[in-house]
């Protein structure tokens, strides 16, 4: 007996969300998108009961990548889907579950339920120890109740906010437009980045760019002397904030320009004559999402080196010395940190206590990590999306189109994608990661980060892609039948 004939009862009976029976109209989705993004806001707003005050933030600037507010029910944000996506897609490329998703309706249920198994297990794992060790979430004792009482309902509604985005994310997967994910993170980002663009002290406890100056114009704010090197660096990375303001928009640009060149492959139906199209391979192939894989793995050690820090009492100093903020100074943790602002880097912008070799080292680490991590999750993420050449040339084939000059046949046409999609691939989650690194060195408005800012500018592209070929459906409902 297989493993999947044993799993099967429970992976079969896991709570899912219906799919909708027929075609769902375009207002419609848009409605149940709307929906869930005002109850996502609505959720990050609702504090958690017990919570005392003290704790660091568990995952600092990843926050806004993972969609987490810190001490709200959606503490844990969609760290646990990403976690588990990252075990499936280890196991799924290592063909260690034996599940063919592609063809086999059964396997694609079980893999559904494996899924969502693996989630409620990772935010068991991720929210116990924020409540029960270390720091991150100290409970005070409320209405008489003792300390490990509150904890434990601290952890239950950790435990519901992590559910219900699960199931906000596949509410939008099958009943709105595009992903629950990518619509979270954007939620998250966006909040930050117009917070760093309009941003009051008195609201957002910083200067956005815009107030800051006019508060300079204005006189309200002194204004740097470009004469000493310290005042050009202020106006440039501080309180100016020109070079994030530069850094921002050239991500922008760049993602949008990348999302455009592509190689087209041309097509025509097999049986209609004169029907014609071609099939895109962007630079960006596998999309900017399998860099929050990169960044949920880097979260990861990052909250374990903290954790075996705190419950240690201190970690030997060739893996890390932390500060009272939470972070590592020092050690093997310090290297595997991210590169996340100006300040973790630029002496010339902030005090660095580390030295100029440490300094390079730890972006030396990072700059690997993410140009490796970038084109290995990008691979992954292909090939467990039904993306690679194999299964795009099976649908093709299905759609009934076919290359012009070339026989008609699945394997004629995953030869020729195979010339493109692999290497196409690789070198775009390279350039992703290469692109995230650098604009987390320079800064962005509302401190956001590289990888946040790329993936809200690539989702949003995205998105307004879907949105307009759905409405190109809803016009066209020969096309739907056409594309199924």
């Amino acid at each position: 007996m297989s493993w999947k004939d044993t799993a099967e009862p429970l992976l079969t009976r896991m709570p899912s969300v219906a799919r909708p029976e027929g075609h769902v109209p375009f207002k419609r989705k848009l409605g149940w998108t709307a929906g869930v993004l005002v109850l996502f806001f609505f959720l990050t707003n609702i504090n958690i009961y017990g919570l005392g005050t003290g704790g660091s933030n568990a995952f600092g600037r990843f926050s806004s990548i993972l969609a987490s507010q810190q001490g709200s029910i959606l503490q844990l944000g969609i760290g646990p889907i990403v976690t588990a996506s990252i075990v499936l897609q280890l196991l799924g490329g290592a063909d260690l579950l034996g599940l063919d998703t592609q063809n086999n309706p059964r396997d694609q249920v079980l893999y559904q339920g494996l899924q969502k198994l693996l989630v409620l297990v990772m935010i068991v794992l991720t929210g116990f120890p924020m409540v029960f060790a270390a720091d991150f979430l100290p409970a005070e004792s409320v209405l008489g109740l003792s300390t490990g009482i509150v904890k434990w309902l601290m952890f239950a509604q950790i435990f519901a906010g992590g559910v219900l985005i699960l199931y906000m994310d596949e509410v939008i997967s099958k009943w709105g437009v595009g992903s629950g994910i990518g619509l979270f993170i954007v939620a998250g980002v966006s909040q930050s980045l117009v917070g760093g663009i309009i941003g009051f002290p008195q609201i957002s406890g910083n200067w956005g760019f815009i107030p800051s100056w006019v508060g300079m114009a204005l006189g309200y704010r002194e204004l740097p002397s470009v004469l000493t090197g310290s005042g050009m660096i202020d106006l440039l990375f501080n309180q100016g904030m020109i070079i994030p303001l530069i850094t921002t928009v050239l991500i922008f640009v760049i993602v949008v320009y990348a999302e455009s060149v592509r190689v087209e492959i041309p097509l025509s139906h097999a049986r209609v004559k004169g029907a014609r199209g071609r099939f895109p391979v962007k630079l960006i192939y596998a999309s900017v999402l399998p860099m929050i894989l990169v960044r949920a793995l880097q979260m990861n050690i990052q909250f374990l080196g903290r954790l075996l820090n705190s419950q240690l009492g201190g970690l030997p100093a060739w893996l890390g010395t932390y500060n009272d903020n939470g972070q590592a100074v020092s050690g093997l943790f310090y290297y595997l940190a991210p590169i996340q602002s100006p300040q973790d880097w630029a002496w010339f912008v902030h005090n660095v206590s580390a030295e100029t070799w440490q300094i390079m080292i730890r972006i030396g680490v990072d700059l690997t990590f993410m140009l490796l991590g970038g084109a290995i999750f990008a691979v992954f993420w292909v090939e467990t999306t039904d993306m690679g050449p194999e299964a795009t040339a099976q649908q093709i084939q299905n759609s009934g189109m076919q290359i012009p000059g070339f026989r008609q046949s699945p394997g004629v046409l995953e030869k020729v994608l195979a010339r493109y999609i692999p290497q196409v691939t690789v070198i775009g989650g390279a350039l992703v990661g290469l692109l995230a690194v650098m604009a987390n060195m320079m800064g962005t408005l509302g401190n956001v980060t590289g990888t946040g800012l790329l993936l809200t500018v690539s989702i949003t592209y995205k998105l307004y892609e879907e949105i307009a070929e759905e409405q190109l459906m809803e016009m066209h409902p020969m096309m739907r039948q056409m594309f199924g």
